[in-house]
């Protein structure tokens, strides 16, 4: 539930009010801290701005800032609140800071918790240069992240009314459609449907022009036998003479002499003499018969 403009305003007030108290509240513990070591009156006077006056821009830096640009000036933020803690638990603990009878330079006892004070003290002005600088150059630089355009926001809006259901659309739909009942002179009753919306009449296309095919005349195949267009060349003859089919067996008993019955087959034996499939499976039976023959003599 966002706030009233009046009450939004009034809080701001209350807390400028607050942290104005607290300022001056902080105000002679961190002058006073500020004379101990060394600071002359007017330095002193301006001391407080320098700590709680970052406090305040460090502040004002994690409202605009986003990502790590916040988590750094937060970070800034928590440490000089604790350094301004520390400054001002270390007034209420040494009385001789409020009447400045403190000797130069000794916020307490044991020396190295005074070095450590003293190193606190001192480096605080320097930090809030170098933090305060570095925050107000991120502020300048920032950019807030784009609000969505109204493209996005009608695809959204008709995203979520195309998921709608049709009860919520704002044009009913039609009523649904019941069947009509014809009498017949027989008790039978027939239904059939019958839509009840209208159809939109549509324009009536005219049918493109086409072009008729004309139709050529097509030679008729021939039938009768063609001739030679030439004489075969002599090279494309055969010039081996025609071998008798005992000249066939010779010489396939001359090439396979030396083979095995395995490779004794009609291919082999017509790569060999160079003849027809046929002679060559009967010269192959011949030669296997021959060989069983005399295998058996």
């Amino acid at each position: 539930m966002k706030l009233h403009r009046k009450g939004r305003a009034a809080l701001v007030l209350a807390l400028v009010a607050v942290v104005g108290m607290a300022f001056r509240v902080s105000w002679n513990a961190l002058r006073d801290i500020a004379g101990a070591v060394g600071a002359d009156d007017t330095a002193a006077m301006l001391y407080p701005f320098v700590v709680d006056g970052l406090m305040a821009l460090a502040l004002i830096a994690t409202l605009v800032l986003a990502d790590r640009d916040r988590t750094f000036a937060l970070r800034v933020l928590g440490a000089y609140t604790g350094a301004s803690l520390v400054l001002n638990y270390v007034h209420g603990l040494v009385p001789e800071l409020h009447g400045r009878t403190v000797d130069w330079g000794r916020l307490a006892d044991w020396d190295p918790a005074n070095w450590a004070l003293v190193l606190l003290a001192t480096s605080l002005p320097v930090g809030s240069i170098y933090f305060g600088s570095d925050l107000v150059a991120k502020v300048l630089h920032h950019r807030p992240n784009p609000i969505p355009t109204a493209t996005a926001n009608a695809e959204e809006s008709t995203e979520i009314n195309r998921k709608r259901s049709t009860v919520d659309l704002p044009v009913s739909t039609p009523g649904p459609i019941t069947p009509n009942v014809v009498a017949l002179p027989r008790p039978v009753a027939v239904g059939f449907l019958k839509s009840t919306v209208p159809a939109k009449p549509l324009p009536q296309v005219d049918p493109a022009p086409f072009a008729s095919i004309e139709r050529r005349a097509v030679a008729a195949e021939s039938t009768r036998p063609r001739r030679a267009t030439g004489r075969v060349p002599a090279v494309a003859k055969s010039t081996r003479p025609k071998r008798t089919p005992e000249q066939l067996l010779a010489e396939a008993r001359q090439v396979t002499a030396d083979w095995p019955d395995a490779k004794v087959t009609g291919e082999g034996i017509r790569r060999a003499i160079r003849t027809s499939p046929v002679n060559a499976r009967a010269l192959r039976d011949t030669i296997l018969a021959e060989r069983a023959t005399g295998a058996a003599a």
